[in-house]
């Protein structure tokens, strides 16, 4: 009999996820589900919350997990042993913070294994490892992070692996709530939310970091699935099972490794969730020139995954209705409005026919088609900003109608998510900050494009059921 979820595994309904008909019918998920669940498992939902308890239950949390209207809660989560797990270092030079972050790491550990990847200074890491009881590992040629993971990986010995990066300290309870989710059997692996450390003196860069880091995926768990609101999750800090990585990382890849490897395993049916219940702090860059040199970098990991994952890389992933309303918009004619009511409409009146299981599908459709609207422009004001704009500026020079449409993007950007995370910074700063941010990222999208000679990373996906009244059913 294969591994299931165990009694008393818990999930809870994602925040997005709307209760109607008196909890009959959810709607939530990525892409949008509207599901209908049958009269015997109605009861099963209690206070946007299912605990397995018998057959029934347990198939309806693997249903709703399944379709991402729910998560786990891992305080229901049975506990794990943290002397099954051995922690990962991967570092070069920075011996002080690694000091700091082994000086953080819980008791009890199964082990600690430091990979010290060609330091010019090898005694200093010597000195800290020994002082915290780690193993140290010493690589004569820098071969990258992910090559110096797997370097430490086949030391491993115990059942899980936390890999950690130098640069960060982990916070109190951080790995104990990651184990947790291990209870599923399909949990492959898990990551924490990723937030700044405190500084004495913050700088503007900071302080944007804090509030938009890269690293950061917010405040929602989260199934980790390409394509999806979380599509990857940083090697800053993973907990993973040992036996379900296989060969690690590719040691190929100096960027993007991390992401590589999360979407083989959700291409192997593993899962891979994201806790922001767990965190660790991380020492953001405080010096613009790094700073941007980061952002660059990781945008130079497109083409590579591109290669690898040529289906999951796009920058946007639109309906082919969604193509047309943003095309019109783009196109700012006088016909554009009608065009984008005419689509929208027709929209609604299809979904709305699908939507058969639902009491009044009318509403419902219209919503759906609103924010498949919305989530539609906000994915082609990225595409100005961000992954196209050095397209975006050439045509700006030569066309009104793409200076206005790049002007009140960037506008729109700012604002939005000015509003949305309201960070401890004015918002003329927060707006450079943002826009320095995409100019780097995007750059390093096109130079990886262009040493590849591919411009698979930056065409957008047009797929069909990119929103949907989807109907399903659960027993």
């Amino acid at each position: 009999m294969s591994a299931q979820l165990p009694d008393g595994f818990t999930v809870r309904l994602s925040r997005r996820t709307e209760v109607r008909e008196g909890g009959a019918v959810l709607v939530g998920g990525w892409p949008t589900r509207v599901l209908r669940l049958n009269p015997g498992v109605v009861a099963h939902v209690r206070d946007r919350e299912v605990t397995v308890a018998d057959a029934a239950s347990r198939a309806l949390v693997e249903r709703l997990m399944a379709a991402g209207v729910a998560e786990p809660v891992a305080a229901s989560l049975p506990e794990g042993s943290l002397a099954e797990v051995t922690v990962v270092v991967p570092v070069h030079e920075r011996a002080a913070m690694l000091d700091r972050l082994l000086g953080s790491l819980p008791a009890g550990l199964g082990g600690v294994v430091v990979v010290d990847d060609a330091s010019a200074d090898p005694s200093a890491l010597r000195e800290v490892a020994a002082r915290h009881g780690a193993d140290l590992v010493r690589l004569d040629v820098n071969v990258g992070s992910g090559a110096a993971r797997n370097a430490g990986l086949a030391r491993v010995i115990t059942r899980y692996v936390a890999f950690v990066d130098s640069d960060v300290v982990i916070e109190a309870g951080c790995l104990e709530t990651l184990l947790r989710h291990f209870a599923d059997p399909e949990v492959a692996m898990v990551a924490p939310r990723v937030i700044g450390l405190e500084r004495a003196r913050p700088n503007w860069i900071t302080r944007y970091e804090n509030a938009r880091s890269s690293l950061d995926l917010g405040g929602e768990p989260a199934t980790v699935r390409p394509r999806s609101p979380v599509a990857w999750v940083s090697s800053t800090c993973l907990v993973a099972r040992v036996d379900a990585l296989g060969d690690g990382f590719d040691a190929r890849m100096r960027v993007g490794e991390d992401v590589d490897l999360v979407w083989r395993l959700a291409d192997a049916g593993r899962r891979v969730r994201y806790e922001p219940a767990a965190t660790v702090l991380h020492e953001h860059r405080t010096r613009v020139r790094p700073w941007l040199g980061r952002k660059f970098f990781y945008g130079t990991g497109a083409a590579p995954l591109g290669e690898r994952h040529p289906s999951d890389i796009a920058p946007a992933v639109l309906a082919p209705w969604g193509a047309l309303a943003l095309a019109a918009l783009f196109a700012q004619r006088r016909w554009s409005v009608p065009v984008i009511a005419a689509t929208g409409a027709v929209v609604a009146v299809r979904i709305a026919r699908r939507l058969t299981h639902v009491r009044e599908p009318w509403p419902l459709a219209t919503r759906l088609t609103g924010q498949g609207l919305v989530a539609a422009l906000a994915q082609g004001v990225a595409l100005l900003v961000r992954h196209w704009w050095p397209a975006a500026v050439a045509g700006a020079l030569v066309s009104r109608r793409a200076r206005r449409a790049l002007a009140v993007a960037a506008v729109v950007d700012v604002a939005w998510e000015y509003v949305r995370l309201r960070p401890a910074l004015d918002p003329l700063r927060f707006g450079l900050a943002r826009r320095l941010d995409d100019l780097a990222y995007g750059a390093g999208v096109w130079w990886s494009a262009l040493r590849a000679r591919s411009p698979r990373a930056l065409l957008p996906a047009i797929v069909r059921g990119g929103l949907n009244g989807r109907a399903s059913r659960s027993s």
